[in-house]
């Protein structure tokens, strides 16, 4: 593990094929990857260690998406800084969606589970794909969609 001495700011254009990488090397969903939504954490070389981003859907409906850290990079607080500085700038309220196993990390930035009934329409619409998707996969996680008001 190295220690990180990075630099957080938003991305440049330059970076968006890091940061797509960095998406794909965590596994997590490269959908909507916009360049000019994202803050990065950079190291001394100028490598993106860590990102993530606010993406809209719709007027008033914000999304805390792709946060990612290098394995290389990870216990050192870089997604927390990321998702601080995210929401230092962000209007509430703010959604996200992740596996339930990983609810416990964004409690402590305030965000409540919330359940189907309440959840915007498109937060539903991903929901149902992603239970008809493990209906083949069979991984037993579950999807979880929470708010912070």
């Amino acid at each position: 593990m190295r220690q990180a001495n990075y630099t957080l700011r938003p991305a440049l254009e330059s970076e968006s094929s890091q940061i797509k990488d960095l998406i794909h090397l965590v596994g997590i969903n490269p959908t909507g990857l916009d360049w000019k939504r994202f803050i990065v954490a950079v190291n001394d070389g100028g490598q993106v260690v860590a990102c993530g981003q606010i993406k809209p859907h719709g007027a008033d409906i914000r999304e805390l998406a792709s946060i990612a850290v290098n394995p290389e990079y990870q216990d050192q607080g870089l997604a927390r800084a990321v998702i601080e500085d995210l929401l230092s700038k962000t209007e509430r309220p703010v959604y996200l969606m992740c596996l339930s196993k990983m609810e416990g990390l964004y409690e402590k930035f305030g965000f409540k589970a919330i359940s189907y009934e309440i959840m915007p329409r498109y937060f539903q619409r991903i929901y149902n794909i992603f239970r008809i998707a493990d209906v083949v996969r069979h991984s037993g996680e579950e999807l979880s969609v929470m708010k912070m008001e």
